[in-house]
């Protein structure tokens, strides 16, 4: 499959979460206006759990747009369930664990650099918010977790509608390039 594209149909993915198994697209979008799907890489990685913390915390405004949001991340169910169980509020949200990547593969989502190798951060800017991310999350109490899948994944975001149709579709160009909450709510 290539990259998706404004109006191309999400493709119908069985997956697990830490609260459920055999989800498909199709179930997943259905009872929500608009349904989120937040690429990352995995639960362990500081800015990524970061992320997962500010979506729980604002996940009511998201329910308020009639709207849901899915984290896709390279990480196993297990090691998902007891990272969340630490966290300092409650996780609304559910985890798409991928750990085959058959998400990652499937939609394109590229990779830093070589694969294996670490990624290294030139521009300033992004090394500023990175940094500016990385202060926040310390700040709230996260921590570098558990390494699982690729160091050098990029991320992503599809929204779709209730039938899959994606509306917005967004691949990273590095690990900062992504909308942030304020921004998608706007776009919901």
């Amino acid at each position: 499959m290539a990259k998706l594209n404004v109006g191309d149909k999400m493709p119908n993915f069985t997956f697990n979460t830490q609260k459920r198994d055999g989800v498909t697209i199709e179930e997943a979008v259905k009872g929500k206006k608009k349904t989120v799907f937040w690429v990352l890489r995995y639960i362990g990685c500081t800015v990524c759990r970061y992320d997962v913390h500010v979506l729980s915390q604002r996940y009511q405004e998201f329910l308020d747009k009639d709207a849901q949001v899915f984290v896709v991340m390279q990480s196993d169910p297990e090691v998902v369930r007891k990272d969340l169980e630490g966290s300092p509020i409650p996780v609304p949200l559910e985890i798409i664990c991928d750990t085959d990547m058959n998400i990652y593969k499937t939609l394109e989502i590229g990779v830093w650099g070589e694969p294996g190798s670490k990624p290294v951060i030139t521009d300033p800017t992004v090394i500023e918010r990175l940094q500016a991310k990385g202060a926040a999350a310390a700040a709230a109490g996260f921590s570098h977790g558990q390494y699982e899948g690729l160091e050098e994944q990029l991320p992503a975001m599809f929204i779709t509608d209730d039938q899959g149709v994606v509306t917005y579709a967004h691949y990273g160009k590095d690990i900062m390039d992504m909308p942030v909450a304020d921004d998608v709510l706007a776009m919901l």
